[in-house]
């Protein structure tokens, strides 16, 4: 039997497909595909096969352990990896009373405890095949070679996407040595907590303290110590989340003035040089209209239920492991229902007063199931005074430029968000007050002001927001009135 993920066990998961492959070709021919006149074939041939293995009804452990698989290290990247030492409990602490000030009533969350975490130092390895071995030498030295390749005067600090319960950053090696090519400055990727073992806010604590750990190196680290002026936060679909979510944390104890120990040294609360994310996923409660308006152009599952199909939110119909489900019962792998639109779990919830003192931020997204919250929260950091420059690109589906680097938007992408951040670090960001809207069709491209990105008012938001978050919270009680009637028999 094939190993999941080896290239037998992908071969004859392609064979499968083939009957799915012709008849996308033989749609795509007469013009009848859902991607006809947005996506070239490549693009719409990609998104359907994807799309195809979504929806996994394996067990948790198995789904994460299929998605952390490591690819290995070859070609054109450097990877050092560092364990960042466990630290004090102040830095859960800070994050608590950023999660204290900004609730909204009536949240609760796990406690979540520090430990040491891990990540993984990128540069892009020049002048080498794309099958180069990774060099024989210590940590320490892909370090030293990293950085000598890597010389800006700027680092990169990145949090990998997948919904908070799956990936790694061994799976996103390429899009951070693309980063790294393009900033011309090293990228550490963070392999923080994932739940649901880990929920909220574990992922954060883990997000402060590799922050921290830039700022205020321990004793032994590779690096020195880097002004958060030219650190940039990044991210995508949940690392975006993550990201926006970090910086909220920063401004939050930087209005406070706050400070804590940092492995022995007192270190000052500051916010970066900026934030740049892809695919953000800003709202976890998928109440936006692009969540289903969107679905032809893209891979990600739509919700299985909604508050106006469904009584009650069902949970993820998986097969128990144990992993999931937790006890008590939830139905969210991330949150709790009542948290889920804290401005820590759900930024667009966030109110716009929290942005106000945010440095710039770049944003980018196609045309996917996540692009009404982006551009809302786009619109509102705009309205907050935030330098916001945004892209958005017709019929791209989620994370493109991950899934296909070696396209032409994939390589649009990557030029423009190095040339964002390197703006960033030297203090020279201008924005525009529009979204960039890059067309199927380039003489179509055009500017679109922030307050024409969509037709919702912001109480039509809230208000959306708000009514799929009461039918989570019922779910939930429903869920958990069940499990306690079980548990008493």
């Amino acid at each position: 039997m094939s190993a999941p993920g080896s290239p037998a066990a992908m071969l004859k998961a392609l064979i499968v497909r083939i009957p799915l492959i012709l008849k996308t070709i033989l749609l795509r021919g007469i013009g009848r595909s859902p991607g006809s006149g947005k996506q070239d074939f490549r693009t719409e041939l990609t998104v359907t096969i994807i799309r195809s293995f979504m929806n996994s009804t394996d067990p948790m452990g198995r789904q994460q352990k299929g998605s952390m698989r490591d690819p290995g290290i070859k070609g054109p990247l450097w990877v050092s990896k560092v364990e960042i030492p466990q630290p004090a409990i102040d830095v859960q602490d800070a994050v608590i009373k950023a999660i204290e000030e900004l609730k909204m009533g009536g949240e609760t969350y796990d406690i979540p405890g520090v430990g040491p975490v891990e990540a993984e130092w990128t540069g892009y390895r020049r002048g080498v095949d794309k099958n180069a071995p990774e060099p024989d030498m210590s940590e320490e030295q892909k370090y030293v070679e990293l950085k000598q390749e890597s010389s800006a005067d700027m680092v990169v600090l990145y949090f990998h996407g997948g919904a908070y319960y799956l990936m790694d950053p061994c799976t996103h090696r390429v899009a951070t040595s693309q980063i790294s090519k393009h900033t011309n400055s090293p990228v550490l990727s963070v392999r923080y907590r994932l739940a649901p073992q880990n929920p909220f806010p574990a992922a954060l604590v883990d997000a402060l303290t590799a922050y921290l750990y830039l700022i205020s190196p321990p004793p032994g680290s590779l690096h020195a110590a880097i002004p958060p002026n030219k650190i940039i936060l990044a991210g995508d679909s949940a690392g975006g989340n993550l990201a926006l979510a970090l910086l909220l944390t920063l401004l939050t104890l930087h209005r406070s003035s706050h400070s804590l120990p940092f492995h022995n040294t007192r270190t000052q609360i500051l916010p970066p040089a900026a934030l740049a994310i892809s695919s953000p996923w800003c709202d976890v409660s998928r109440s936006m209209p692009s969540v289903f308006s969107n679905s032809p152009y893209d891979y990600l599952p739509l919700p299985l239920s909604t508050p106006s199909t469904t009584p009650h939110s069902p949970p993820h119909p998986i097969p128990a492991d144990e992993f999931w489900p937790p006890s008590p019962p939830r139905i969210d792998y991330y949150i709790d229902a009542p948290t889920i639109l804290h401005p820590l779990v759900t930024p667009l919830a966030a109110p716009a007063h929290l942005w106000t003192s945010a440095p710039p931020i770049f944003i980018s997204t196609g045309e996917e199931l996540l692009t009404d919250e982006a551009l809302i929260l786009a619109r509102k950091m705009h309205k907050a005074g935030v330098s916001i420059v945004a892209e958005q690109s017709e019929g791209m589906p989620h994370c493109f430029a991950l899934i296909m680097p070696d396209s032409a938007a994939g390589r649009k992408f990557y030029e423009t968000i190095g040339a964002f951040c390197r703006d960033a670090a030297a203090g020279k960001i201008v924005a525009s007050g529009n979204l960039k809207f890059i067309a199927y069709r380039s003489e179509l491209n055009r500017e679109i002001p922030f307050d024409q990105v969509s037709p919702l008012t912001d109480g039509e938001v809230d208000e959306l927001l708000h009514t799929t978050k009461e039918w989570r919270v019922e779910g939930e009680k429903e869920l958990r009135r069940d499990w306690k009637g079980r548990a008493r028999l």
